[in-house]
């Protein structure tokens, strides 16, 4: 108990103050009029209070990673903890607010147009595509888990129901100016969200579950045995560090009026889905009576984390409690596959310069998206979901990055996000080796070529970071 109450003291006390350390290190500026002001269109530019901007991204990023990731995470025991605590804080938080921030400085561009611009021609043309893929995969989880949900909810309804409502929601959202839907609905998705968030987590304090501490069980608890690293990192990604995240912030980066909201609403909104895998994670563990229990509840259910949920709402909070629980449950994914789809939209339009104003031209890209997001609906949802952790974080790879790079052309403090850059590269190779869906290597060689990878990728950075330096000092 001790430990998750620190833990979630240390992400409040890392939003205020190294959020505001990378917030200077940016250099956060008033007076520089944002897109949502200047390029005001009515569809994708539209300032909004602030409050609400920070619910929508909030929703936006809080899928079902920090809950069903958490779920599966928690199996290694409370080392999940502290990749929540510091991932949110080092390295998702600071990719969260520069990919946010980033996207303001350049007119609201979507992210494979900004990796372009500091990493060069090569990366933005394999980004338009990687990101793109990865948002229908993100659209496509987030169709399948919410349906799981809501046919456990209300079982009489078949769940090949709730997948095609759930489809013409995102259609709906993904076409129609963002202030008239999105803007007006996530406010009740946040209530619902806040209510399971508050009320999960109250009940296993006062409930007086017994939490494992870090101390004395700071070791790999996972029943299969599978590697601590790099799996637990791939594992708990939305929690603590997210690539998708880069593809939804540009979508509030059309809706800020002053740069001094980005970190309340970039930097805030990961620190709040931290909360929310720690919560996950701890009720997983302490609720099933341990990770043991945890585990061979998980193995009897085929390892749906979707029975966790329904099984530990319904029991701590009641009938009625546990509906509304489940329903800001089901809200994250929901309102985060909306979006997904809309940033698909939106960077192919992006990257072909193609006018969304005319809902004719909306269309013309978003039915093709959706047909094969349903197709992809076939397939199983594990394997779905194992690609996406893998793709999720080699694409927040890459925006770490590219966020280094900038704060060399700027000239300030690049390690803020080179040194979480050189870590998740070495996460993200290690993986794809000895991962099942990747070559299936062993750890012994999979580590070591990791390693070999950041300490390349660290090389030709500041390699590339000394052309630089030494172009701006001829050109003075």
């Amino acid at each position: 108990m001790v430990s998750f109450i620190v833990c979630i003291i240390a992400l409040v006390i890392g939003f205020f103050v190294y959020g505001k350390f990378v917030e200077k290190v940016f250099g956060a500026d008033d007076s520089i009029e944002t897109p949502a002001v200047r390029l005001a269109d009515g569809v994708d530019f539209v300032a909004m209070p602030e409050w609400k901007i920070f619910l929508i991204q909030f929703l936006n990023i809080a899928g079902l990673g920090p809950i069903f990731g958490a779920i599966a995470g928690a199996m290694w025991g409370p080392a999940a903890f502290l990749w929540i605590v510091f991932g949110c804080i080092f390295a998702g938080g600071v990719h969260d607010y520069f990919s946010g921030m980033l996207s303001v400085r350049h007119d609201g561009a979507s992210i494979p147009e900004v990796v372009g611009m500091y990493l060069g021609n090569g990366f933005k043309q394999f980004m338009r595509v990687f990101s793109v893929v990865l948002l229908v995969l993100t659209g496509v989880v987030f169709v399948s888990g919410p349906a799981g949900l809501l046919n456990g909810l209300f079982k009489s309804v078949d769940k090949q129901v709730f997948l095609y409502i759930i489809f013409a929601y995102y259609l709906l959202a993904t076409l129609v100016p963002i202030d008239k839907i999105i803007g007006k609905i996530y406010p009740l998705f946040g209530a619902c969200l806040f209510i399971m968030c508050f009320g999960v987590g109250g009940a296993i304090i006062l409930g007086g579950y017994d939490i494992p501490e870090i101390p004395s069980h700071l070791y790999n608890m996972h029943a299969k045995g599978l590697p601590l690293y790099p799996m637990l990192f791939i594992t708990i990604a939305c929690g603590a560090i997210s690539g998708f995240h880069s593809t939804q912030s540009p979508l509030m980066a059309r809706c800020i009026s002053k740069e001094s909201q980005g970190r309340r609403i970039f930097y805030g909104a990961m620190i709040a889905e931290g909360i929310i895998a720690l919560v996950w994670a701890a009720a997983s563990m302490s609720f099933f009576d341990g990770v043991e229990g945890l585990a061979k509840f998980m193995a009897e259910n085929n390892s749906n984390a979707s029975v966790v949920v329904n099984t530990i709402c319904n029991s701590l909070l009641g009938k009625v409690g546990g509906a509304l629980a489940i329903l800001g449950v089901v809200a994250c994914p929901i309102t985060s596959g909306d979006t997904a789809f809309r940033s698909a939209r939106l960077t192919i339009a992006d990257s072909i310069k193609f006018s969304q104003g005319p809902i004719k031209n909306r269309l013309m890209i978003s039915i093709p998206l959706f047909i094969v997001g349903f197709i992809l609906t076939r397939i199983n949802f594990d394997v779905v979901w194992r690609y996406f952790g893998w793709s999720n974080q080699t694409l927040a790879t890459i925006v770490l990055w590219t966020a280094a790079m900038y704060l060399v052309h700027v000239k300030r403090a690049h390690w803020i996000a080179s040194i979480p850059a050189t870590f998740m590269t070495a996460v993200c190779t290690t993986y794809i080796l000895i991962a099942p869906e990747g070559f299936k290597l062993s750890l012994s060689i999979g580590l070591p070529v990791g390693i070999i990878a950041a300490v390349a990728a660290i090389t030709g950075f500041l390699t590339a970071a000394k052309r630089v330096s030494a172009r701006q000092s001829a050109q003075m």
